[in-house]
């Protein structure tokens, strides 16, 4: 009785084996939260560093077209304007996305509704495989390939948004492919059952059902692409042309935000005005993720509420 009296009040070995998991679970948790609110910390003091030390105007940092730290304009203000970096990242960002979805679109209804045992295993190996290049490669590609051949069919330099564009084309289609795929698979099949008990095609079950269901997801895979394309930074910046210039065609040489920072940021003082002014092209970087990844949970909420 006694033994029996033990054992019902004291906690067993497992008790002991779930809190002690409990312990290292919540340990890691409370690590990566404080990960992220340093990371958060750090990059958000010094990317305010430039508007509360150095007196820059928010305004003129968003709007300004010039880009020279070191050097101070006539009215004795440095020359920190943002817009060019910020328009040429975007306009990267979106044509990447837009040239990349039909296809991934495609490659992703391919393997799921036409093709599916057969596209499963001649694509999944290519999508991984592209998948695991590194950027370095990418971009040495497109210094080699891509910007030789649009200098030979339009003339300038080769370097510009265009080339950016292609490359990071590739770099997304793999994300956009992936995160489609599982959104179509995800698609119930009595879906599309019902759809052919009722007369439809293939085609039009394809279009009018699956796709129409599967929105949420290949909306949240967009997302995820412009935001790989967004802070991609070695691959853009060998093809981009690294010229702080305001882009007025896809063929004349610019710079992103993450380029400029990835050519920048060794040849500064931390704590001086140029080096400030990198931090805050960083917390720009930094927004924007956030914004995108509040996106996908607007999307993934509205998705869900319509099921």
């Amino acid at each position: 009785m006694d033994e029996i009296k033990h054992d019902l009040q004291n906690p067993s070995k497992a008790t002991h084996e779930d809190l002690f998991g409990k312990g290292i679970t919540y340990l890691c948790i409370g690590f990566v939260s404080l990960l992220v609110i340093s990371i958060l910390y750090f990059i958000t003091t010094r990317g305010l560093a430039t508007f509360t030390t150095n007196h820059v105007s928010l305004w003129k940092f968003l709007s300004g077209t010039n880009w020279n730290p070191a050097m101070l304009d006539k009215h004795g203000n440095p020359e920190i304007g943002a817009l060019p970096m910020i328009v040429t990242s975007f306009s990267v960002t979106v044509l990447a996305a837009v040239v990349a979805t039909p296809f991934a679109l495609g490659v992703a209804l391919f393997m799921t509704e036409i093709a599916p045992e057969k596209g499963t295993k001649i694509l999944q190996p290519v999508i991984e495989l592209l998948v695991g290049i590194p950027s370095v490669v990418y971009g040495f590609i497109g210094l080699s390939v891509i910007v030789p051949l649009i200098r030979h069919s339009f003339g300038g330099t080769g370097f510009g948004i265009l080339a950016g564009t292609l490359v990071l084309f590739v770099m997304v289609l793999p994300t956009i492919t992936s995160l489609s795929v599982d959104s179509i698979k995800a698609v119930p099949m009595f879906y599309r059952s019902a759809s052919l008990a009722l007369g439809a095609t293939r085609w039009q079950t394809i279009y009018k059902v699956v796709l129409r269901s599967a929105t949420p997801g290949i909306l949240t895979a967009i997302i995820f692409g412009m935001s790989r394309a967004f802070g991609e930074a070695l691959a853009v910046q060998m093809v981009i042309g690294n010229a702080v210039l305001m882009p007025h065609g896809l063929l004349t040489p610019s710079s992103t935000l993450t380029s400029q920072l990835t050519t920048g940021i060794g040849n500064t003082t931390m704590g001086t005005l140029p080096n400030n002014a990198l931090w805050s092209l960083a917390l720009i970087l930094l927004l924007m993720s956030l914004v995108f990844n509040i996106l996908v949970r607007i999307i993934g909420k509205r998705g869900a509420l319509k099921k």
